[in-house]
Formats: C-alpha cells, structure tokens, sequence
C-alpha cells in the first residue's frame, strides 16, 4: 500500500505554464508506474499522461506536445509540466501508481491514487 499526495495545482490564464508534482510514500518507487488523470465535474476521469518504470512515456492526444510527464526515483516524485494550457484543461487532476508493466491507459489498471489537485485555466 503506497499513499500519493498530488501539490501545484492553481488558477492560471489560458496560454500559461504549471507543473504539478505528485509524491509516493513507499520504499519501492522505481518499481511503479506512475500517470495522471483529470475529471471533470460530472465527466468520467480521464487518462492524461503517463511514465512506465523503465522511463517510456504515453500522453492522450489531447495534451500531446503540451503536457511532459518526468519522474525523479529518488524523490519519490512524478511531475506533470503543462504547457499553452487552455481553458478544455480545467479538471481535478489525480496522480495514479500501478506495478503492472507497459503502457496503460485504463483507470481500472490503477491501484494506488491521490486525492487530487484543482487546476483551472480561465480564458
């Protein structure tokens, strides 16, 4: 069992930056995968990007090529920076931790997840 606390989230302008971070407290990081999802309200969560344990990277088409998904094992941390962000961003934003390997996109392939970080963009 691994707890994961999610930080940096915020009110921003549409075209603006934010890096969300996203911290596990387990002894055996380097052995989870890692992705975030956004839900908005009254809307299915979502799959947004994620990290598998060997570094590989997967985003969903929406926020390719303006989202950057990063972890640091030592720290313990996965960081979501989000580039150009537009108003279609505004979701709660939830960090997940699974230790099945490959990509996946599901929820449902997530065992671990936090509480959650508020980002809205405003036009």
């Amino acid at each position: 069992q691994i707890q994961l606390v999610e930080s940096g989230g915020g009110s921003v302008q549409a075209g603006d930056s934010l890096r969300l971070s996203c911290t596990a407290s387990t002894l055996y990081y380097g052995t989870y995968a890692m992705a975030w999802f956004r839900q908005i309200l009254g809307k299915e969560r979502e799959f947004v990007a994620t990290i598998t344990r060997g570094g590989n990277t997967y985003y969903a088409d929406s926020v390719r090529g303006r989202f950057f998904i990063s972890r640091d094992n030592v720290r313990k941390t996965v960081y979501l920076q989000m580039n150009s962000l537009k108003p279609e961003d505004t979701a709660v934003y939830y960090c997940a931790a699974d230790k099945g390997a490959g990509v996946r996109t599901a929820k449902s392939a997530y065992d671990y997840w936090g509480r959650g970080t508020q980002v809205t963009v405003s036009s």
